[in-house]
């Protein structure tokens, strides 16, 4: 686990409150802890954040190296990223209908986890960090149909190889 904490004075800029935002969205939060800190005009928001650090497999340029994002195109097999890509809109469609943010369905570590193990029961997906009972039997269902109907990585035999 790692640290991180921001002060959001009273009397701060949109911009200052965009900084805390963007930490948020490129990092796998574990718990935010937020605490109000009263000292008359220099009044402030201070925030905690734990997070996980991101492995040092690789990840893309730019700002989302940066942010600490992992770019899973590159993680990921092709074949791996299509499934992936397919639960990405299942949980949009997912958090759509229950008025969510998309990271409170699943984060797209957790569906990263799904592909690579693969998942294949709801036993499996008890198995992946951050995923507990409430949201295996609310959205486990769903998630296991599409890993069902969405083309998996070949099989690979004794010998190492994957067939034709």
């Amino acid at each position: 686990m790692a640290y991180q904490t921001f002060r959001l004075p009273v009397a701060g800029s949109p911009e200052q409150a965009e900084t805390l935002n963007a930490f948020l969205r490129g990092h796998s939060v574990v718990v935010v802890r937020k605490e109000w800190v009263a000292a008359g005009l220099e009044s402030f928001w201070a925030f905690c954040v734990e997070y996980h650090e991101f492995g040092a497999g690789p990840t893309s340029g730019g700002r989302a190296a940066a942010l600490g994002k992992v770019d899973y195109k590159e993680v990921l097999t092709a074949d791996q990223f299509a499934v992936f890509a397919g639960l990405r809109i299942l949980r949009k469609t997912l958090a759509e209908r229950d008025a969510v943010p998309v990271f409170a369905v699943f984060t797209n570590e957790q569906l990263a986890e799904m592909v690579r193990l693969p998942a294949r029961t709801v036993a499996d997906l008890a198995k992946i960090h951050g995923i507990g009972e409430a949201r295996v039997t609310k959205y486990g269902k769903a998630v296991l149909a599409e890993l069902a109907r969405l083309p998996q990585d070949k099989p690979i035999d004794a010998a190492g190889e994957q067939p034709l």
